[in-house]
């Protein structure tokens, strides 16, 4: 019996679907104007591991995963690269499918793009101005009246005296509150014309927030299962999404909210201002995908995940081990019989609120009956859980060869090597000696990404 801590409710409740049999699920996606942080691959990862255990426990699973494809951020970065915002989102989308399926990530049901459902945006935004909660601001912008949704903060636990309390806000915005927030961003001046849309209300574009709520109900009904994201997305984002969300369809929004931890490196919190602000490339040119994430299952979806070198090379001991312990025993998975105790007590941990450690401890416990007996069944049941969990799915062999100080593995400075060896050869125009340095690289597990002016960035696969 499946319990999911719900943040709306601060406690585990048993899982009960709106439809039996079928969970409709929306997470929060990325927002495309740079690259995925580890932030958004704990995100990735998280509810790619929840997707993978609803559907093995049975259940149809429909999920959808947004992209937000504008906003001020975008707007700014295409305006500074000096291209089309289309430009600019559609390289990051690629880039961000190419981190996903790096690091085991199932392309989810739906993928939204914000800017393919602007006309359902507008007509919640309809909907809640029929309903007295939208009204035109003093400077155009369509703003949400939170004091007119009873209930608002309950969510976040946070009051609207504590709200009062911090609020800054330029009374130039021309709102009736402080506290209200903008559904429908009025175009201003100076703003490229493809981020601008015809409006009951004039010409301009959506507000962030309003986004989730149309396209979630738009593709899940206005009711649905279960909606997650980042435990930062948690006030105002998911806040405001439900007051527009039952404000404007009037029902209940959501069942089951979850929200992940945050990632800390070296016990601070991840952020640019600090300088410890690290993209799933930069850590993918170092690590293999799998350890990462091994690195991110192995920590519980709601804690904190610390993310330190030591604690990467810590995951890849903990996962060769894994490896070594199958390398010449087995060489596929198998159906699970989740009446065999280990496969059980799996079960159990996975239903305990996603309880990825605990699963985790059980396939150490069968690593080491592996190593023990040299037991092909023990073996395929491991190999068989790890993959529920997206793991152990390579030939032993493979991953083992892939390890630092493994003969097969190529340095990073040998890499590098060879690239200014390639970027040679396609300036003397002998682009099969190109050819040849790329695919070479390729067979030992190096991923070559050729960049807008010429710049060449590697990975491993």
């Amino acid at each position: 019996m499946l319990k999911i801590h719900n943040t709306l409710l601060r406690d585990k409740q048993v899982f009960a679907p709106i439809q039996p049999g079928l969970v409709r699920m929306y997470v929060c996606g990325m927002t495309v104007y740079d690259y995925c942080h580890l932030g958004h691959a704990r995100v990735l990862v998280v509810f790619d591991m929840v997707t993978r255990w609803l559907r093995a426990s049975g259940y149809q699973v429909v999920y959808v995963r947004n992209i937000t494809d504008i906003d001020d951020k975008i707007i700014r970065r295409a305006q500074e690269n000096g291209e089309p915002i289309q430009a600019l989102t559609d390289r990051y989308i690629a880039y961000m499918h190419e981190d996903a399926a790096a690091l085991g990530v199932l392309k989810p049901d739906h993928e939204p793009r914000a800017t393919q459902h602007v006309a359902a945006m507008q007509r919640l935004i309809g909907a809640l101005e029929r309903n007295g909660y939208a009204y035109v601001a003093a400077n155009r912008d369509v703003c949400y009246s939170v004091r007119k949704f009873e209930g608002y903060g309950r969510l976040s636990g946070k009051s609207l005296e504590d709200l009062r309390a911090g609020e800054r806000v330029d009374i130039m915005e021309g709102k009736h509150d402080p506290l209200d927030f903008v559904l429908w961003k009025h175009a201003k001046e100076g703003e490229p014309s493809e981020a601008k849309w015809d409006s009951p209300w004039g010409s301009g574009r959506p507000g962030w927030h309003i986004e989730c709520s149309a396209m979630s109900s738009e593709l899940l009904g206005p009711h649905f299962d279960i909606h997650g994201g980042g435990q930062d997305l948690q006030f105002p984002h998911h806040e405001n999404e439900i007051a527009q969300s039952e404000g404007a369809n009037g029902c209940r929004f959501v069942n089951y909210w979850m929200h992940n931890g945050f990632v800390r490196v070296d016990d601070e919190k991840m952020s640019k201002s600090l300088g410890n602000f690290f993209t799933i490339r930069e850590v993918l040119k170092q690590y293999d995908a799998e350890v990462v994430r091994f690195f991110i299952l192995r920590a519980h979806y709601r804690s904190p995940l610390n993310y330190s070198d030591a604690h990467l090379d810590d995951a890849r001991g903990a996962l060769t081990r894994l490896y070594t312990a199958l390398k010449g025993v087995v060489s596929a998975a198998g159906n699970i019989d989740w009446n065999e105790p280990h496969a059980a007590k799996f079960s159990a941990a996975m239903d305990d609120d996603f309880n990825t450690p605990e699963a985790i401890a059980i396939l150490f416990e069968l690593a080491n009956e592996v190593n023990r007996t040299r037991s092909a069944a023990a073996a395929v049941l491991l190999r068989s859980l790890g993959g529920v969990l997206g793991l152990l799915e390579r030939d032993p062999v493979v991953f083992l060869q892939s390890l630092p100080g493994s003969a097969s593995q190529l340095a990073a400075a040998e890499i590098e090597a060879r690239i200014i060896a390639r970027t040679a050869a396609k300036k003397a125009k002998d682009f099969a000696e190109a050819d040849r340095i790329r695919a070479d690289l390729l067979a030992q597990g190096v991923v070559l990404e050729d960049k807008p002016g010429g710049a060449t960035e590697w990975r491993r696969a």
